[in-house]
């Protein structure tokens, strides 16, 4: 069982890592093998802990993007009402191209999350694909400048030609295909193993799907409520009727991990407009790779 230091050490880790593209579920099984803390992930307090700690994230980012989910969940209600998705219901469409991103991960999820876990969860597992992270993070970042060079170079030509086509993010957004969402949405499968990062490779589908660096992004921030709240509801009603010192340590680890994703969601949205995927590329190969050697 985790005690409320332990809990609060890595919930805050959990709030950070699950918005860095580091893999916040890598760092949750690496880091106790580090400090040689004695955890048993499938223990009960544990399992708790991860529900609390993922959900408390979820909330943070919904009420970061509230305004934008209001707006979502009103072009959406319109969309129904008129049995149509209009051109100009830009917010109607984003949200159904989320809910069809989601749907992949969702249902793999669903019905193989614990054969991975159990095939992928230990620390050296960990940080062998938290090596394969920082090398996808390297190719992503390689992918985004080849990316933003032709974003670049389309922008000045709609600019001189026809600048009245020059439309905001969520418009852009909501131009894509189904199948390009789909796309995006089965990136976030790698983040069922432990070491590989779901912003990351959410950012990584969005740039293969040809969406510029800032849009991929965005759609990655937005498609994180809905993957990680559904997976943690799903266990709330368990976490709620556990009482005792398990749920006391889980809601410690719950603010820990509030705290640390709304610091982190503040920080990347500024950072990611002009800085490079390149620190956590090098970061978690070399922390992969120290814990490859440390734990041998």
């Amino acid at each position: 069982m985790l005690t409320f230091s332990q809990a609060i050490i890595l919930g805050l880790l959990q709030g950070i890592a699950e918005l860095f593209p580091i893999s916040s579920l890598g760092h949750t099984i690496l880091i106790p093998g580090l400090l040689g803390w004695h955890i048993n992930t499938n223990a009960e307090g544990v399992i708790e802990f991860l529900v609390a700690t993922h959900f408390a994230t979820a909330l943070v980012l919904f009420f970061i993007y509230i305004k934008d989910w209001s707006l979502i969940a009103r072009g959406m209600g319109r969309s129904l009402r008129d049995r149509d998705i209009a051109p100009s219901n830009h917010y109607g469409k984003l949200g159904w191209l989320l809910v069809v991103a989601t749907i992949p991960a969702g249902i793999l999820g669903l019905l193989f999350k614990d054969q991975l876990t159990a095939l992928f969860v230990s620390p050296r597992s960990a940080a062998a694909f938290l090596v394969v992270n920082g090398f996808m993070l390297f190719g992503v970042e390689m992918l985004r400048r080849k990316r933003s060079k032709e974003i670049s170079m389309m922008m000045a030509t709609e600019t001189k030609h026809e600048p009245e086509k020059i439309v905001g993010g969520d418009a852009r957004l909501a131009r894509m295909t189904w199948r390009q969402s789909v796309g995006i949405g089965c990136m976030q499968i790698l983040a069922l193993i432990p070491g590989m990062s779901r912003t990351g490779s959410t950012i990584a589908g969005g740039l293969f799907q040809k969406l510029s660096h800032e849009d991929a992004l965005r759609f990655s921030f937005l498609l994180a409520t809905p993957i990680i709240g559904a997976a943690a509801l799903l266990e709330l009603p368990p976490l709620l009727a556990s009482g005792g010192a398990e749920l006391r340590i889980a809601f410690a680890g719950a603010a820990a991990a509030a705290i640390g994703a709304y610091f982190a969601t503040k920080f990347l949205v500024r950072y990611f407009k002009t800085q490079t995927l390149l620190p956590f590329a090098i970061y978690c190969a070399a922390m992969g790779a120290l814990g490859l050697i440390l734990l041998r």
